[in-house]
């Protein structure tokens, strides 16, 4: 199975004048009972944050949460001691096990572009803890590059409990990568820049494919083109 679906049909939704963002999940007063999550993956959402704005204090349990930052900064602070500025390049992971809060604020006067994604955990009732990293993957270039995972085969990126892994990637126009699979698992593609050819299907700029029971999915770039890719398992214990 191949599903295009192009940008269209994301949930927009504006809070004030501070913030704007793309809901490819159900969430928040976007609910459809058709799409609330992709295996694990239960929330990816694009936002651009104006200055001098943020998201105040406030909880999560049972929930493994991956912020990437594209453009701009922000400053996260929670209940457990974590008081850091994520600049352009880091990501940060978040288990919120059995308790957690946190703030997240863009102290400075130019907009900060982010994206969120939700797990839900292979393990529930685990301690609340924080992660984050500069991985410096915006330098990508004709590659995958792993962002965060539960795949211990992978080193070197924020681990997060969920058999799952999240890449950023870069394809030039006539280029091409293929991203070897698994018949029980499932892929997300997300097109942050440029458009692709994935499996033959072509995504232009925020579109996003999702595949099943594929054993490669091949990136073609049409043009000079970033996305996401989201490797889970098709069913995952425990959460």
């Amino acid at each position: 199975m191949i599903k295009l679906i192009p940008a269209s049909d994301h949930h927009a939704a504006k809070v004030g004048d501070w913030l704007q963002s793309n809901y490819l999940f159900s969430f928040a007063d976007y609910y459809d009972p058709a799409n609330v999550q992709f295996g694990p993956l239960r929330v990816f959402n694009h936002d651009r944050i104006k200055g001098r704005n943020g998201f105040p204090s406030h909880p999560h349990a049972e929930m493994e949460v991956v912020t990437v930052v594209l453009d701009g900064e922000l400053t996260h602070t929670d209940n457990i001691g974590n008081d850091v500025t994520l600049n352009a390049g880091d990501v940060q992971r978040m288990t919120s096990g059995t308790g957690f809060t946190h703030s997240e604020t863009n102290n400075s006067d130019k907009d900060t572009v982010i994206l969120q994604l939700w797990f839900l955990p292979n393990k529930r009732g685990l301690a609340p803890s924080y992660e984050h990293m500069n991985l410096d993957f915006l330098d990508a270039r004709n590659k995958l590059v792993p962002l965060v995972t539960g795949q211990k085969v992978l080193e070197n990126v924020p681990f997060v409990n969920s058999n799952s892994t999240v890449y950023y990637g870069h394809v030039g126009q006539g280029e091409e990568i293929d991203f070897k699979t698994f018949k029980l698992r499932k892929t997300l593609v997300y097109v942050l820049t440029g458009g692709l050819l994935v499996n033959n299907v072509e995504a232009e700029l925020n579109d996003q494919v999702r595949l099943e029971d594929q054993d490669i999915v091949s990136l073609h770039g049409n043009t000079e083109a970033t996305f996401i890719l989201v490797d889970v398992p098709a069913t995952e214990v425990n959460y």
